[in-house]
């Protein structure tokens, strides 16, 4: 196999802004957005922690609402 050369993610997600942020602040002590875009290891300990004790929940609605969250392969999710 061939050396790859991975590029840095490009473009933006698929994942619907408004619907991530919506999970975010109704759901986001379970880390539903966090499976939404993709996160699975990160919304298992957001469901474990609720939210990381919620402060991880308050960072995480503020990186939606100014439009710097990323999904899993590391693309903005910004539409």
């Amino acid at each position: 196999m061939a050396d790859e050369v991975k590029a840095a993610p490009t473009g933006v997600s698929d994942k619907k802004w408004m619907t991530t942020l919506l999970l975010c602040i109704f759901l986001g002590g379970l880390g539903v957005h966090r499976f939404y875009v993709g996160k699975t290891g990160t919304g298992i300990v957001w469901l474990l922690t609720a939210g990381c004790v919620g402060i991880g929940t308050i960072i995480g609605i503020i990186k939606i609402a100014t439009k710097k969250f990323t999904d899993k392969q590391g693309r903005l999710i910004t539409q």
